[in-house]
């Protein structure tokens, strides 16, 4: 399978289990009260802005798939001085808010699945940034993966 296809099979994967934690029944498993509510619009608001900083951060290199443009540029400053993966990040805090009101098990279940394919997903595309550039490996022993400080390539 070629980098493109399995790229583009990520993102599906990755889109699909956020609108599994948008559709999926919501539960009365623990109680959704305003505070819950409130912790989660927090959540979807910081998730939405790191993600949108990180999309507009990557300027011209942002592509819809892990597999980096041949013309990207490696980006080391801004969000990405904190951690090298911030769309992920966000993605991951929006998972959560949309999670937190839900009251459910099984969105409980698609949050954890969504952290693992997006853990997945950054290794895939950090092993392709390592051969487009040779400097990746030494941003990512400084850099945390998802979650600052956590993460860092060892050396």
């Amino acid at each position: 399978m070629s980098h493109k296809t399995k790229g583009i099979i990520l993102v599906l994967i990755q889109f699909g289990l956020l609108i599994a934690i948008i559709g999926l029944p919501h539960g009365d498993v623990w109680a959704v009260t305003e505070l819950v509510g409130n912790i989660a619009v927090l959540l979807l608001m910081a998730g939405l802005a790191i993600t949108l900083f990180g999309i507009v951060s990557l300027g011209n290199s942002l592509t819809a798939t892990p597999v980096p443009k041949a013309t990207a540029v490696l980006r080391t400053t801004g969000m990405y001085a904190i951690v090298r993966h911030p769309i992920y990040l966000g993605l991951i805090l929006i998972g959560l808010g949309l999670t937190v009101p839900a009251g459910s098990l099984f969105t409980v279940f698609a949050f954890v699945l969504l952290i693992v394919l997006l853990s997945y997903k950054a290794r895939f595309e950090e092993r392709l940034l390592i051969e487009k550039f040779p400097q990746y490996r030494a941003y990512a022993a400084r850099v945390g993966r998802i979650i600052p400080f956590v993460g860092k390539l060892k050396n």
